[in-house]
């Protein structure tokens, strides 16, 4: 009955992180944003690049690899795609000129896909281009499953031009097992996640443990190749299969790295770390955390009692 519970209501969360009325009522409302605010201030590196900077520095000291993101996503005019693809520039640029140990991370719905294939694909080759002054990976998350052929095809388009971009598969889409095969065929780093989009039926597996050997299989293959890879999780048995993984091939340190997103269980990854394993720290900013403090509160729902202690504290 408690599993059922929490099922459902990480069901509802996702959901209530696609609504894009609520998300604007939110943003539009001062008492309300401020008041979720609270709770998403435990995952977001701030409102601004600044902020976030600050935490970033601090990971750095100790060790950790890190990425940055500004928010956003479903960008549908060209301008606003501009000013996205503006702020990730920005972000480049103050990632070499502070000599910060960070990746880039975005959502191509952010800056074009949604308006035009050759908007998108335009404005990540400039991003891209930045970041190259640097040495300064790009890595291309995820998006939902309407997007996924879309997000895979620039991702091929970019490929052919630079070589420091990464992309995010999902575990959970059946159709990734087709997807990893070609894009294992390219150089750039392979993120695997298990995937935290709602989806009709049929299109992806439920999470358990049937997910958990899939993912691992997917590990398992870059693994064994050296292919560069991220192994983005928050489940502590997938990282200790991982680890006895990285010990059977010999992988070298600088193929992989473990990553987990910022307030979520970094604590496993400072375990990691101090073993020796290449260790990142994923960070968000911005004002659109709307949809990111939903996706983070399904991934575990009852955070949601954490979320009401930091909004009354």
């Amino acid at each position: 009955m408690e599993e059922e519970l929490l099922n459902l209501t990480a069901t509802a969360l996702r959901k209530a992180a696609l609504n894009e009325e609520a998300k604007a009522y939110i943003l539009s409302n001062p008492v309300l944003f401020n008041t979720l605010k609270k709770a998403a201030n435990r995952y977001i590196g701030g409102e601004t690049l600044e902020e976030t900077i600050d935490k970033i520095k601090l990971q750095n000291k100790i060790g950790f690899k890190c990425s940055i993101e500004f928010m956003g996503e479903n960008t549908l005019t060209e301008n606003d795609a501009t000013i996205a693809k503006d702020e990730f520039i920005k972000i480049c640029q103050d990632i070499k000129h502070q000599g910060l140990n960070s990746t880039v991370s975005l959502d191509l719905s952010h800056i074009g896909l949604a308006v035009s294939h050759n908007l998108c694909l335009d404005n990540l080759n400039l991003i891209c281009l930045e970041a190259s002054k640097g040495d300064i990976e790009v890595i291309i998350s995820a998006e939902g499953i309407e997007r996924t052929e879309a997000v895979l095809k620039i991702y091929k388009d970019i490929n052919k031009i630079h070589q420091n971009v990464a992309i995010t598969l999902q575990a959970y889409l059946y159709r990734t097992k087709d997807d990893f095969d070609e894009v294992r065929k390219l150089n750039g780093r392979i993120r695997i996640v298990k995937g935290a989009f709602e989806t009709p039926a049929g299109f992806s597996l439920p999470r358990g443990e049937r997910l958990n050997q899939v993912y691992l299989e997917y590990i398992d293959r870059l693994l064994q190749t050296n292919h560069l890879c991220s192994i983005a999780t928050h489940d502590k048995k997938i990282q200790e299969e991982t680890k006895k993984l990285i010990q059977k091939h010999k992988v070298k340190s600088n193929n992989y790295e473990f990553e987990s997103l910022f307030g979520i269980q970094n604590e496993q990854l400072l375990k990691l770390k101090d073993e020796g394993h290449p260790s990142k720290i994923y960070f968000v900013y911005g004002k659109e955390w709307y949809l990111y403090l939903c996706n983070r509160l399904a991934e575990y729902p009852l955070n949601v009692f954490y979320a009401l202690r930091d909004i009354v504290e």
